[in-house]
């Protein structure tokens, strides 16, 4: 544990390269997504008990959520790169993404503090699941610029890369919101019962995010 801690410290030094295997990079997937999650989980109506089981679903899913999401966004990049003609880059690339995808998951955990402490101070659902998005969102914003770092030596070489990087933000993000909505609740509503999935799991996640907007300003059901 200590030496995969020592080596998401050295990931995210601005002079770190990719040193690292697929399965250590894997390893910091996993088990920063599961922190992430298990902390995200621990909402609860003050008036109800806390919700362990919740919390424990959310530490499965959050690491499901981003490894689903980069998953179904590969095979889209690859045949772009293939009609790119650099196709023969890919495995420089592919570890690039993963190494990103890690280093995501490494800043999200260390965002757990804030999102523990917004939870102490709110007893409002909508406000709890947009404050999630937007720690998702701080969390991305810094993968893209691990995703740029990354992907320096390939845009050296070929400058059709610095076209990819933006590329794979736009697929990785479309699908991952949708990913999200997929594999809702992350969060335990109060007016619900604890669940793995919620039912009629499908459907327009942009229109959801709306509506939690418009929800939240109104203050919620709370």
């Amino acid at each position: 544990m200590t030496a995969l801690i020592a080596k998401a410290d050295a990931l995210l030094r601005p002079t770190s390269r990719m040193a690292f295997g697929g399965r250590t990079l894997l390893a910091m997937i996993i088990l920063f997504g599961v922190f992430y999650g298990a902390m995200m989980g621990t909402f609860y109506d003050p008036g109800e008990s806390p919700r362990w089981l919740q919390s424990a679903y959310s530490a499965a899913k959050v690491p499901m959520l981003l490894l689903l999401t980069f998953l179904i966004a590969l095979p889209s990049f690859y045949v772009l790169n293939m009609l790119l003609g650099l196709a023969g880059d890919f495995s420089e690339a592919l570890r690039a993404l993963l190494a990103t995808q890690a280093g995501l998951t490494i800043v999200l955990a260390s965002l757990a503090p804030f999102t523990l402490f917004f939870y102490a101070s709110t007893t409002n659902y909508d406000a709890a699941v947009l404050f999630n998005a937007f720690m998702f969102g701080a969390a991305s914003l810094a993968g893209q610029r691990l995703l740029k770092r990354f992907y320096a030596p390939l845009i050296a070489r070929d400058g059709r890369h610095r076209r990819m990087v933006r590329v794979w933000i736009i697929l990785y993000a479309f699908v991952g919101i949708q990913m999200g909505w997929v594999l809702r609740p992350f969060i335990g509503d109060p007016d619900k019962p604890t669940v793995f999935f919620r039912e009629g799991a499908w459907g327009n996640a942009y229109i959801e995010v709306w509506d939690k907007v418009v929800g939240a300003s109104r203050g919620g059901r709370r």
